[in-house]
Parts: C-alpha cells; structure tokens; sequence
C-alpha cells in the first residue's frame, strides 16, 4: 500500500495535469450554461424578470410536446435495439477469429462515410420512386411514402443503427476481451453450456462496458439531426420531428427565450437519466 503522503502528491500531480482542461471547461461550457440559466428568468430583449413565465410558454408550446415525444420514443427504440444487436454481433465475431478484421472493417466502413452521402443512399433507397417503391411494384404491391409517412420514424431508426451498430460492437469486443478465456474454461469443465457462460460469466463482467456504450449511444443519438435534416428538410413529417428541428427554427425566428429555458430543461433531465443509468448498476462503484 502506497504511503498517505506519496498518494497526494500523485493526486497534485493529476490534478495539475488536469488543471488547463477544468479552466477551459470552466470557461467555455459552465459559464455559459450558466448565462443561460440565468436568461431563462428573463425577457428575451431587455433584463426584465419574468419568473417561470418561459417555462410555462415551452411546456404549453405544442411543436414542443411533439418534438419532445418524438425524441424519448427515438431514444426509447433505438438504444435497445442498437445495444442488444451490437452486443450479439461482437459475440458472433469473438467467435471467428479469422474473418474477426474483416467483419470489424466492414462494420466500421458506415462511420466513415460522410453523413451526406449515406443520406443520399437512404434517399435513394426510400424515396416515392426509390428502390424500395420500385421493388414492392414488382411484386405486385402498392409502394409506401416512406418519407412522408409514420414510416419515416423507422427509417430514421435503420439509418441511426446502420451507421453506429459497427463503433458499439468495437465498444463491446473491447469489454470481451478484458475477460479471461480460464472462466470460460472452468465453466465449461464444470459442464456449462453456452448459455450459462454468457449469462453468468460474460453479461455480469460486462457492466462498466454496458454503462459506456449506452452513454455513447445516448449521446450520438442527439447529433441524428444531421441525418433527419438532410433526410426530410427542415420540416419534416411529424413522426421525425426532433428537439434539434425545434432548436433550429426557434434560433431562426430568434426565440431566444423559449430556446433558454427548453435549454435549462433538457440539461437538468439528460443529468438525471445518467444519474439513474449509474445507480441502476450500469457502472461498477
């Protein structure tokens, strides 16, 4: 065991180390979040105190209430599907070694391609006279407006798995290979089968991982916008209308009060539900 007075120098150390990244996020991320929180009490133009005024016009505001719903269900469909479908892919390549750098390639090949030509690629195959359409046309069947539809919403979803089922499945090889093969081994002389080694070996080593990836995976499903944007325009159909669609209009029509406090908001939740992930035993204490 280290010496109490070498520990601290050790923590000093890190902490100078540390030091230029706290000041710089001191100054270019708390202070003006701070800022904004105090010109969510405020009328747009002017320093009049309006109290919770701001407050009530978001939460009352409909385009609001939309956006808002459509980005939990975004968030409440994607990020299971993506873990679990990565999670079952990294598992699948940890078993071909050989094929392992080919298979990581190809799934990683989607986060390299510029958003604007995937978008061009979904556009074509989604299209009212895309692929899709011209597909179900042969076969006898009536085409869909999946752009311009409830549809829409799954698209986005297939687009958002698509491009980052490859970096979660990394995420997960990753937390894989910190395991060691002689539980496996001693698992398997004790006579378990495949099954019992997942579940009781692999699932409860992979929790720091889990907390990890579903934190990326949380984060990286906010930055969608582009895809939407780009999809659909800047008014899309109702089933894809996002937060980030609202922000922006709100920006153009200088709402600057309503963007304050819808600011305020989202901040405070998004800090809970990862507040919740890690005390729900998505991390290890």
């Amino acid at each position: 065991m280290k010496p109490a007075g070498r520990r601290k120098r050790e923590a000093g150390t890190a902490y100078l180390f540390l030091l230029p990244s706290l000041v710089g996020t001191g100054i270019f991320v708390l202070l003006p979040f701070l800022d904004v929180f105090r010109r969510s009490f405020l009328k747009a133009v002017g320093s009049g105190f309006v109290g919770w005024e701001n407050y009530r016009q978001v939460l009352g505001n409909e385009a609001f209430l939309l956006a808002a719903g459509n980005t939990a269900r975004f968030m409440a469909a994607c990020l299971p599907i993506l873990l679990s479908l990565s999670l079952c892919m990294a598992v699948l390549v940890r078993q071909m070694p050989v094929l392992q750098k080919w298979v990581k390639t190809g799934f990683l090949l989607p986060m390299a391609v510029p958003a604007a030509s995937m978008v061009v690629f979904f556009r074509m195959l989604f299209d009212d006279k895309g692929w899709m359409n011209l597909l179900l046309q042969k076969m006898g069947l009536e085409g869909q407006g999946w752009l311009t539809s409830d549809h829409a919403f799954w698209v986005l979803v297939a687009c958002y798995i698509w491009k980052n089922l490859g970096y979660d499945m990394i995420l997960w090889l990753a937390g894989l290979g910190a395991i060691p093969e002689e539980q496996y081994e001693a698992a398997k002389v004790q006579g378990a089968g495949a099954w019992a080694c997942f579940r009781y070996i692999t699932l409860p080593q992979l929790k720091e991982t889990l907390f990890v990836t579903a934190l990326l995976s949380f984060v990286n499903a906010f930055r969608v916008f582009r895809e939407a944007c780009l999809l659909a325009g800047e008014y899309p159909h109702e089933s894809i209308y996002m937060l980030q669609h609202l922000f922006n209009n709100w920006f153009v029509n200088l709402d600057i009060q309503k963007m304050t406090a819808a600011a305020v908001m989202l901040v405070v939740l998004t800090g809970g539900v990862l507040l919740v992930f890690q005390r729900s035993g998505f991390r290890e204490t």
